[in-house]
């Protein structure tokens, strides 16, 4: 039985609208970790002394907010509109898809941030690709838990923006999710770079060649996440119906 039954989820993974969705997932990723990255070095660019800047973290949080709110949009659809390997965790921790789909998707969501920042590197050669980096003054541990606190405010933003109970929301739904992400880059960007996103963190360290603190991109987003959609899906709107975990191609709802 257990031969057959990942057979079978192994085949609906791969159905025509499966690949559609993990291509549309491509696609709004590699677009929102272009805009993201790039626009932390067109901050670097214009302000050399951008650390000491306060401008320089209003670009990038702004870049995040509307990049974000327009690549949900164009995938939500389609696939979801995840965008964030983070999201994809909590869906499929939640059983609105399946583990296969999922990392599907993360691969997807990867290999779209690494192309995002290798188009980056080649085409402005005078600047190096930007890692994500923790504050001296905070620890690894500090900077996991404000990680997985944003990405819980995000994350639980995407279920409520995506929920049909509470009503059809249309393109405001994609606006307050990037709203949220612009806020806690505000918030946090000085002290831990305000990632929410692991892929954004994956693809920037790979092309940079640095992986300093990476556990926290992945740690505390995932943790953060999980969280946030069992405590939506579980304790502040229980479904009537338990979700459907055979669920393979287009996601419910939106996405980051």
């Amino acid at each position: 039985m257990a031969p057959t039954a990942l057979s079978e989820r192994l085949k609906q993974s791969v159905t025509k609208d499966a690949l559609r969705s993990y291509f549309a997932e491509f696609i709004s990723t590699f677009f929102y970790v272009f805009a993201v990255v790039g626009s932390s070095m067109a901050s670097r660019k214009l302000m050399p002394e951008m650390a000491a800047n306060p401008s320089g973290l209003v670009i990038v949080a702004v870049a995040n907010a509307f990049a974000l709110s327009s690549t949900v949009y164009i995938a939500a659809n389609i696939s979801g509109g995840h965008v964030n390997p983070a999201v994809t965790f909590a869906k499929a921790v939640g059983g609105h898809i399946s583990v296969l789909t999922a990392l599907f998707y993360w691969v997807s969501q990867m290999l779209a941030s690494v192309m995002a920042c290798l188009v980056l590197k080649v085409t402005i050669v005078g600047q190096v690709v930007p890692t994500y980096t923790i504050a001296q003054e905070m620890t690894g541990f500090g900077a996991s838990i404000l990680e997985a606190l944003l990405t819980f405010a995000l994350v639980y933003t995407v279920y409520a923006a995506g929920d049909p109970k509470r009503g059809a929301m249309g393109s405001i739904g994609p606006l307050a999710i990037g709203m949220i992400a612009g806020a806690n880059v505000l918030a946090t960007g000085p002290f831990s770079g305000g990632s929410m996103n692991p892929a954004s963190a994956f693809g920037s360290a790979i092309v940079a060649g640095s992986f300093k603190n990476q556990a926290v991109y992945w740690v505390g987003p995932l943790a953060g996440a999980a969280v946030a959609g069992l405590v939506y899906d579980n304790v502040v709107f229980p479904a009537q119906t338990p979700p459907d975990s055979t669920l393979t191609g287009i996601s419910d709802g939106f996405g980051l």
